[in-house]
């Protein structure tokens, strides 16, 4: 398995910390952990997909993201140990493998230049964050469902999206309204087509001109 956050891990650094993971498999629709649970794993995903959501306050569920082959979830408890900040949920048959935070802890007092697997972890997901922020100011609603629109094309590995129009508008930070209206302009325009619970691409490159990214060859 290739695990492309860790690409600028040393093998000899991340390798214990493999060493050191126990295999988990989830079934579609099954719970990992919940929001406020303890926080005492990491997950690297070996297959499947992942859904991280989070409660709001006034008990309304809001989908963050969607994590799959390669990714990892659950960073912060190898670091704090804090209570979880959000539900991850399987979204089809899926395989972890799952760090500890007591197994890690004893790694990194036997190696302690495993630590470095954690800066790397933290800067993804700070630079992540900055990223998604600048968005927030900088690019419109309608750019943004886009953008969220061929970031779950690629997670997926598909042109076909298994994703609601509400899940879509909560990925990009948009209202239901204005998710309808893009995707309505869009299919009219021949980009994409809806069904029920779906989505699918029909014209990715017409998509990405229009949400502002650079052409996929450069």
């Amino acid at each position: 398995m290739q695990w492309t956050v860790f690409a600028d891990v040393p093998a000899e650094d991340l390798g214990p910390v493999l060493a050191i993971a126990r295999r988990r498999t989830f079934k579609r629709g099954e719970v990992v952990f919940h929001q406020h649970d303890p926080g005492d794993s990491l997950h690297l995903v070996v297959s499947g997909r992942f859904a991280i959501r989070t409660t709001t306050q006034l008990g309304e569920e809001s989908l963050l993201s969607i994590r799959g082959p390669g990714d990892v979830f659950g960073e912060l408890a190898l670091v704090s140990g804090d209570s979880r900040t959000a539900t991850v949920v399987a979204l089809e048959p899926s395989e972890t493998q799952a760090v500890h935070r007591t197994d890690f802890d004893e790694l990194r007092r036997k190696r302690p230049e495993v630590d470095r697997m954690l800066v790397v972890l933290l800067a993804r997901a700070l630079a992540r964050m900055d990223e998604l922020l600048g968005e927030s100011y900088y690019v419109t609603a309608e750019r943004r469902v886009v953008r969220r629109l061929l970031d779950a094309a690629a997670m997926f590995g598909d042109t076909e999206i298994p994703l609601t129009q509400e899940q879509l508008a909560a990925l990009a930070g948009a209202s239901r309204a204005t998710v309808n209206a893009v995707l309505a302009r869009e299919r009219r325009r021949g980009t994409v087509d809806l069904g029920r619970g779906r989505i699918t691409l029909r014209d990715p490159e017409a998509l990405g001109r229009r949400a502002g990214l650079p052409p996929a060859n450069g």
